[in-house]
């Protein structure tokens, strides 16, 4: 099934149950008002959803409306916790090599992954809001999932069992601010604004053969100003698995119903893929010319970031933001 939520003035929102082939919705109200719910008694409240589901692809739902992705917040609008992997091993490799530094060899056995803010998702028609320019504004296209809980000491396969729903994201980043940051050695913070995901969150049963291995095997596409910058392949290149990813996190703690984990920038090493994030670009035009190229996004910049399923239709609906300035915003 496909869930939503709607924007109602509350910081979590309505719940949805979207169409399969996103046309209409139809409002939980009386099954869940809200995503976290659903999470928190999974196995209770999703047979109701799925069945709600079955009859809004049927026609057969009474209330059903047509669903506007611009009214939807992010599927779950805040989260227990949000932490985003590296999984792509060929954007790391790429980014040091850009400035000529080696991948220690552990990156290839032992997953890189950051806790972002959890407290302020964007929906996928929000804009990007940013102070300056001169922060070095960057999108990354990205898989995300969200868990059951899953507890400490998990095995990759184990933590497989705990994924409840899958979305695209963009995880915004700041690239000019990561490097002060990194050198304090503690990792993002400012240099990492709040996250956008997906119109919708999708069961793994609506995936088919495209969620095989703990990878999405689906094409997630990128356009920059309405020019297609990437068709990056999601699946076949990610080095660490959604199940493994998680297991990293639950070698000391519990991972709780409601967690976010994302995979890091999709990344290919062929090329004629194109880009999921500007910085992989600017390492190649620095690798291959010795200096960058193209510039990070300017206000009045827009992304676009979808997938498609095996049937040509949008599968988690598209994330289309603007970047826009903090003071123009203000006024």
């Amino acid at each position: 099934m496909k869930l939503a939520t709607y924007k109602d003035g509350s910081r979590d929102g309505q719940l949805l149950v979207v169409s399969r082939d996103l046309s209409t919705a139809h409002y939980a109200t009386g099954i869940a008002g809200r995503l976290q719910q659903v999470l928190d008694d999974w196995n209770f409240m999703s047979p109701q959803l799925q069945d709600l589901y079955d009859l809004l692809n049927s026609g057969k739902a009474r209330h059903a409306f047509p669903f506007e992705p611009s009214r939807c917040m992010a599927p779950l609008p805040r989260a227990y916790q949000w932490a985003d992997g590296s999984a792509f091993i060929n954007h790391v490799e790429l980014v040091r090599k850009a400035r000529n530094a080696e991948v220690p060899e552990s990156f290839y056995t032992d997953p890189l992954m950051y806790q972002g803010g959890s407290d302020d998702f964007l929906g996928p028609c929000d804009d990007v809001v940013c102070a300056s320019e001169k922060f070095g504004i960057d999108f990354e296209a990205e898989v995300a999932v969200i868990t059951a809980d899953v507890p400490m000491q998990a095995t990759p396969e184990q933590a497989l069992d705990g994924i409840r729903l899958v979305m695209i994201a963009n995880d915004v980043s700041l690239r000019n601010l990561i490097p002060n940051e990194l050198a304090k050695g503690f990792g993002f913070f400012q240099s990492k604004p709040a996250t956008a995901f997906s119109p919708v969150a999708v069961t793994l049963d609506e995936l088919g053969d495209a969620w095989q291995g703990g990878r999405l095997h689906l094409t997630l596409q990128s356009s920059w100003n309405g020019r297609k910058v990437g068709m990056c392949e999601a699946g076949p290149e990610m080095t660490f698995h959604f199940g493994q990813l998680i297991a990293h996190i639950c070698k000391t703690r519990n991972v709780r119903a409601g967690s976010i984990i994302g995979s890091g920038t999709v990344s290919n090493k062929d090329w004629s893929h194109g880009y999921s994030c500007i910085a992989e670009k600017r390492a190649v035009e620095t690798i291959e010319d010795g200096q960058p190229k193209t510039d990070f996004m300017k206000f009045g910049d827009t992304i676009r970031i979808e997938a498609k399923g095996r049937d040509g239709q949008s599968m988690f609906g598209a994330i289309e933001q603007g970047i826009v300035e903090l003071a123009a915003r203000s006024r």
